[in-house]
């Protein structure tokens, strides 16, 4: 594979600074137990927007380059004031240590699973420790690639992760290992400048922890992935509705429902082929039920009565 060097002064050459509300940036931050990576990139434009543009790029440990190695091209696309969940592609239910699964309800979220093998690509595999840089561009020409959001600080290795307490290192409690960051609502761009003088997670991101006890069954926390709440969305009452549609229970053993939606809302439920299997009628909160045939991930895709589409993830065991 060739390797090409991204460095400090290759982003500091490329960067550029947008105006609120105009660019993708990073509105949630996944590190949790094992394998348990994920990125929520949110779209605040009022235009959808193609993901092979960007990419995901990697800086372990407080290195200050990069090579295509520690990146990964996106794909997709990502609708006007919506977001696209990327998760660690760790699917194999058999596999252990390193290669241990993604919990099923995380795989549920995701629009799109990156990286799979480490040696090919490890831009997934950030622990807390690493800057993560969304930027535009493709891995192929790197050296000509734009930050639009950095996660972190570029060449700055701040032992196990960043912490609450200035400096932000080696002060206070750590909140970037083991810890889901959600963006502010507040926050309108990314930061695009390599040369902060400190990362200050809390500034702009709330930090919760990846699971949760409820009792003594262990849950991932990332109920709030899928959504997001950002003062640049300025939908109108329908929009705006849809957009906290939640699917429950999620895994289930054939039966969910689908609250959120307005009535009369068409709900599809699609397979991982992409094939309608169930078509219904949302009626307050609307009960949906799979037969036994059907089990494994779906999506369930809804449509708004005024155009907006939305699409959540659901897995049937």
């Amino acid at each position: 594979m060739k390797k090409i060097l991204f460095s400090l002064a290759v982003f500091t050459s490329a960067m550029s600074y947008g105006q609120d509300c105009s660019e993708l940036f990073i509105s949630e931050y996944v590190e949790g137990w094992s394998n348990n990576k994920a990125l929520e990139i949110y779209n605040p434009t009022s235009s959808s927007i193609d993901l092979s543009q960007y990419m995901i790029i990697r800086y372990s440990n407080g290195s200050s380059t990069a090579t295509t190695q520690n990146a990964v091209q996106l794909t997709g696309t990502i609708p006007a004031k919506g977001v696209y969940v990327a998760v660690l592609e760790k699917l194999d239910p058999n596999g252990t240590g390193q290669n241990a699964p993604v919990w099923d309800s995380l795989q549920a979220k995701a629009d799109g699973f990156y990286c799979p093998d480490y040696n090919v690509s490890n831009a997934m595999y950030f622990n807390g420790n690493d800057a993560v840089v969304l930027a535009k561009g493709t891995i192929n020409d790197i050296a000509g690639a734009v930050a639009v959001d950095i996660f972190g600080k570029i060449g700055e290795d701040p032992g196990t992760g960043w912490t609450a307490d200035f400096p932000y290192v080696n002060a206070g409690a750590v909140v970037t290992k083991d810890h889901s960051l959600i963006r502010k609502s507040t926050i309108k761009q990314g930061v695009t400048d390599p040369l902060i003088s400190y990362f200050n997670p809390l500034g702009e991101y709330d930090s919760i922890p990846p699971v949760i006890y409820i009792g003594t069954q262990l849950y991932g926390n990332w109920a709030s992935l899928g959504t997001h709440n950002c003062d640049c969305n300025t939908a109108g009452v329908e929009e705006a509705s849809i957009q906290q549609v939640t699917v429950f229970p999620n895994p289930n053993k054939g039966e969910f429902y689908v609250n959120g939606t307005l009535d009369g809302a068409r709900i599809e439920v699609l397979n991982s082929l992409g094939q309608i299997i169930k078509t219904v009628k949302a009626n307050g909160l609307t009960k949906i039920s799979m037969d036994e045939n059907n089990r494994g991930l779906f999506f369930v895709r809804i449509h708004g009565n005024d155009g907006t589409t939305i699409v959540r993830r659901v897995i049937i065991k």
